[in-house]
């Protein structure tokens, strides 16, 4: 995992836009409001980073050179669960 690569998640356009749609599904009004607020966290989903970092790694003339918009790198079920879990965080534990 590289910070590198979750900042440049967070900065990808297209990747963003299908966060937002997630966000639009799960009921969230102004989703491109809420993918952009909350693109740090999604883009620090378990997972992620190492995908992205391989994805950029071993990417050939064959592939879209837009990361993001790339389904095979970050697919729409890691996009959905990451959206979840950032709309409904855990309940804090009580001891």
């Amino acid at each position: 995992m590289s910070y590198a690569d979750i900042a440049d998640m967070t900065n990808s356009v297209s990747l963003t836009n299908r966060v937002a749609a997630a966000a639009a599904g799960e009921g969230e009004r102004d989703a491109w409001a809420w993918a952009t607020e909350n693109a740090w966290a999604v883009a620090a989903s378990p997972g992620w980073a190492d995908a992205w970092q391989y994805a950029k790694a071993n990417q050939t003339a064959d592939d879209n050179p837009d990361t993001g918009a790339r389904p095979g790198v970050i697919n729409d079920s890691m996009i959905l669960a990451a959206v979840q879990a950032v709309r409904t965080p855990p309940e804090p534990e009580v001891p």
